[in-house]
């Protein structure tokens, strides 16, 4: 685990990535350090990461020589002071690595390739209306193929791994929505992660949706973010994310901060799971009462068109929803940031965070500070970048807090 992102069947990590005693896994340690360091706070020259990390200058010079040998790190124009010799500042080459991520929706199925940045260089996607593990399986095959097919030959050798955000018990919601069970009962007993590694010569990893969307907020989002929050992604059902101290936490199950199965109130009363008002599935079979155009909720969110009192309706009740679980939640974690993003076009996300804030100031909580709401940083891509960071955050990059808990010496 790197990073705090803690996945379900997670290779082992070749020696030389180890933390460890010898020198090969501490040159590896190290070297991750610094490209941690340079994710978070961008273009450094040797001096201020050496004072940052507390290594040797000429520790510094052979890592940073290293990395840039290794096409992870390029130089920038010399920063020249008043004395001494200019300062290099070095940054992460955004061609040093690439990432596939596959994210594995109810009615889409999505791959992306990103760039050691974190940028979305290809991706391919189709609609299923239900996901099957063959389906998936042939599906990850041919848009491996179809995006190695774009990629200059450069640039191969340079893929480091795939991740997927993959819904777990997948089954179990189906059983919810009434779906043909035969369809995806064999997700019971498929390891689709494993089918797909023995086809190819990288690593592949899996975190459940939710969390991964949280894990992308963590690696490539603001990184100017509070060590601690709450986070929620709406997509097809709702589901959540927990980060404590820097680190994405996913709990022995990998189902940690499952927001979704949730309890709480709703308007009419009764007692429901959060991901029976607050998810998109709800607001799609509303526009199918109508016979409104509720497919459409599962393409790309900047062409949607819904019809205002449907919209406002659901709004309403998922705002609700949310600010109860927000607060139940904080009741037992007390974190004081909450983020909120989803499958939606921005102006409908900012709309949502608008609406739980307001419920939020209405409710009375005695002896619990209300956290702050506020709306994510990285959109309808996050599941499928969360899972291209998870081999990011296992070959590249340390836990933030170990920039003050200092470098393996």
């Amino acid at each position: 685990m790197e990073n705090g992102l803690k996945v379900r069947g997670e290779p082992a990590a070749p020696e030389a990535a180890r933390r460890g005693s010898n020198q090969r896994g501490m040159r590896a340690y190290n070297e991750r350090l610094v490209l941690s360091l340079i994710r978070q706070h961008g273009a450094m020259a040797k001096a201020e990461i050496a004072r940052r990390t507390e290594l040797s200058a000429q520790t510094v010079s052979v890592i940073m020589r290293a990395l840039e040998a290794d096409g992870l790190l390029v130089r920038g124009e010399p920063v020249r002071g008043k004395i001494g010799q200019p300062s290099v500042p070095m940054s992460l080459a955004a061609d040093g690595a690439f990432f596939f991520g596959m994210k594995v929706g109810r009615r889409r199925l999505d791959m992306i390739l990103t760039d050691f940045l974190g940028e979305v260089k290809h991706r391919v996607h189709i609609s299923t209306p239900t996901p099957t593990p063959d389906g998936t399986v042939a599906f990850a095959a041919q848009a491996i193929r179809d995006i190695l097919a774009k990629l200059p030959a450069q640039h191969r050798n340079r893929i480091a791994g795939l991740g997927i955000a993959l819904p777990f018990q997948l089954w179990a919601w189906a059983e919810q929505e009434r779906d043909d069970l035969a369809e995806i009962h064999g997700w019971k007993d498929r390891d689709i992660a494993a089918e797909i590694s023995a086809e190819w010569d990288f690593p592949v990893f899996v975190c459940n949706d939710a969390s991964s969307a949280c894990g992308a907020e963590l690696v490539f989002g603001d990184q100017n973010k509070p060590d601690d929050f709450l986070y929620f992604f709406v997509g097809f059902f709702i589901g959540g994310g927990l980060v404590l101290d820097n680190s994405l936490y996913t709990g022995p199950t990998g189902n940690a901060a499952a927001l979704g199965s949730m309890p709480v109130p709703c308007r009419d009363g009764e007692m429901r799971q959060l991901v029976d008002v607050a998810s998109l599935s709800t607001l799609g079979a509303a526009l199918a009462e109508s016979d409104d155009l509720n497919t459409m909720i599962w393409d790309a969110p900047d062409a949607w068109v819904i019809p205002q009192g449907k919209l406002d309706a659901w709004l309403c009740d998922a705002a609700q929803a949310m600010a109860h679980a927000i607060v139940a939640s904080v009741c037992l974690v007390d974190v004081e940031h909450v983020l909120v993003d989803g499958w939606m076009p921005e102006t409908m996300r900012t709309e949502l965070v608008s609406r739980i804030r307001v419920h939020l100031a209405g409710m009375s909580v005695a002896g619990v500070q209300k956290p702050d709401v506020s709306a994510g940083t990285i959109g309808p891509d996050a599941r499928a970048l969360g899972a291209a960071s998870l081999p990011l955050s296992n070959r590249f990059l340390v836990e933030k807090n170990s920039y003050q808990k200092g470098p393996v010496k």
